[in-house]
């Protein structure tokens, strides 16, 4: 059975919006998101989720995106593929295992 629903979404007191969904990510994206993390940790000085990551790569293509002249369209945006270089293809076990160590600092030390 498949339980998926409508995403759930409602206004913030900041007159913002929240939009719950699920994506699916090839590792590597995982591993940027969280190189984006520790690099916004660090300018913010706190702990950054991933989800804040998203949301400041996503509003920063969107002003990008706006300074652009007119008659210029934006190359499509997922929540995590747009600096993400190509990468031989590998397992997916590999890939698992090397963007976990990149996330915790740990690649190249095995």
């Amino acid at each position: 059975m498949n339980d998926r629903v409508t995403p759930a979404m409602h206004a913030l007191p900041d007159g913002e919006a929240e939009l719950t969904l699920v994506v699916k990510l090839p590792w590597e994206d995982v591993a940027r998101l969280g190189q984006d993390a520790g690099r916004l940790a660090a300018q913010w000085r706190r702990p950054v989720t991933l989800e804040e990551a998203v949301s400041h790569r996503l509003r920063s293509s969107r002003a990008a995106a706006h300074a652009k002249p007119a008659g210029e369209q934006p190359p499509a945006v997922t929540a995590a593929s747009a600096s993400v270089s190509s990468l031989p293809a590998r397992p997916p076990a590999e890939q698992a295992r090397q963007a976990i160590d990149r996330i915790n600092g740990t690649a190249g030390t095995a």
